[in-house]
């Protein structure tokens, strides 16, 4: 597969590798050389959690949560 460097040295990556390679839109890649190639991979994401972790406040303590959403422990 073939493609063209642009003037601002943009390249697009044929459908069907990234289709393949499961590289969508808004994805970041690396670039790098290796023994005179280039060669590009997919910077790993993020966990979704961490996207979100800390958001939420609260007045309440995690376990007084819990118990809401499980009802209360029963301990022994």
């Amino acid at each position: 597969m073939k493609a063209v460097v642009s003037e601002k040295g943009q390249v697009t990556i044929p459908k069907q590798l990234r289709q393949r390679l499961g590289i969508e839109p808004g994805e970041v890649l690396d670039f790098d050389e290796v023994e005179g190639r280039l060669v590009a991979r997919k910077v790993r994401r993020r966990d979704p959690v961490d996207d979100v972790y800390g958001i939420l406040s609260t007045d309440r303590g995690t376990d007084d949560l819990i118990d809401e959403l499980r009802g209360p422990a029963d301990l022994p």
